[in-house]
C-alpha cells in the first residue's frame, strides 16, 4: 500500500489527511484495536492521530480560523455533491465529500441558512450500496451508518450522547415473542458498539 501524506500534526497547513485521520482519534474510545490496524496499514503513528485532533480542535476554537461550511470547504476542498434539503420549515445545505482513508463513505455536513453546521457525520456514499441488516448479528463495528441502521429496524429512538461526535440509535430487534431491545453507538455516524439492553434498564456504561 502507497503511504498517504502525512499528517501535518500541528505544523503548517491542516488538510484532508489531516482530518481524515482526525476522525480515528476519538473512535478509538470504542475500538481502540481497529483503530490501531487502521493506522498501522497506512503508515501512520498513534502520536499522528492524536496530533491532527488536537489541530482540529484548535481550529474549531479558533477565533481566526472562518467557521460554519467555510472551515470545512478550506480543509477538504472541493466537495463530492452540494444540494439544498428541506428539514421543517428549513431549507438546509448538505454537503458531501469524498474521503480517500474511507472507501464507500463521505463525509457530510448539514448547515442551516446563514451558514452554521448543525450536523457532521459520516454517511454512505451516493455511488456505494449499503450492507445486508437482517438481524443484530450483521451490525458490525465501521461496517454501516445512522440511517442504514434505521432503515434495517424500523422504529427508532436517537439521542446525543456525551460528546459531540458521538450519536445513539436505541431499537427492538427479534422475532415475535423474541424481541430485545438494543443500543447502537455511532461515532461520527460511523457505528461502533451495539449493546442490548435490560429490560426496564439503564444502557451498558450510562
Amino acid at each position: 500500500m502507497v503511504r498517504p501524506p502525512a499528517p501535518a500534526a500541528g505544523r503548517g497547513r491542516f488538510g484532508r489527511i489531516d482530518f481524515q485521520v482526525m476522525l480515528l482519534r476519538r473512535m478509538a474510545d470504542y475500538q481502540p484495536g481497529l483503530v490501531e490496524d487502521k493506522l498501522r496499514d497506512l503508515g501512520f503513528a498513534r502520536s499522528e492521530a492524536r496530533a491532527a485532533h488536537r489541530r482540529w480542535q484548535e481550529i474549531v476554537r479558533s477565533r481566526s480560523f472562518p467557521a460554519g461550511m467555510a472551515r470545512y470547504r478550506i480543509v477538504l476542498g472541493r466537495p463530492a455533491r452540494a444540494f439544498q434539503r428541506p428539514v421543517g420549515d428549513l431549507s438546509c445545505a448538505v454537503t458531501q465529500w469524498e474521503l480517500e482513508l474511507w472507501p464507500g463513505l463521505w463525509f457530510e455536513t448539514i448547515a442551516v441558512p446563514g451558514g452554521a453546521v448543525v450536523q457532521e457525520w459520516l454517511v454512505r456514499a451516493g455511488d456505494c450500496a449499503g450492507p445486508e441488516l437482517a438481524t443484530v448479528a450483521d451490525l458490525r463495528p465501521w461496517g454501516c451508518v445512522v440511517a442504514e441502521v434505521e432503515r434495517a429496524f424500523g422504529a427508532v429512538r436517537h439521542s446525543g450522547d456525551d460528546a459531540p461526535t458521538r450519536w445513539s440509535t436505541e431499537f427492538t430487534a427479534g422475532g415475535a415473542g423474541r424481541a430485545r431491545r438494543y443500543l447502537a453507538r455511532f461515532t461520527w455516524g460511523l457505528l461502533q458498539v451495539v449493546d442490548e439492553l435490560p429490560a426496564g434498564g439503564e444502557p451498558p456504561g450510562a
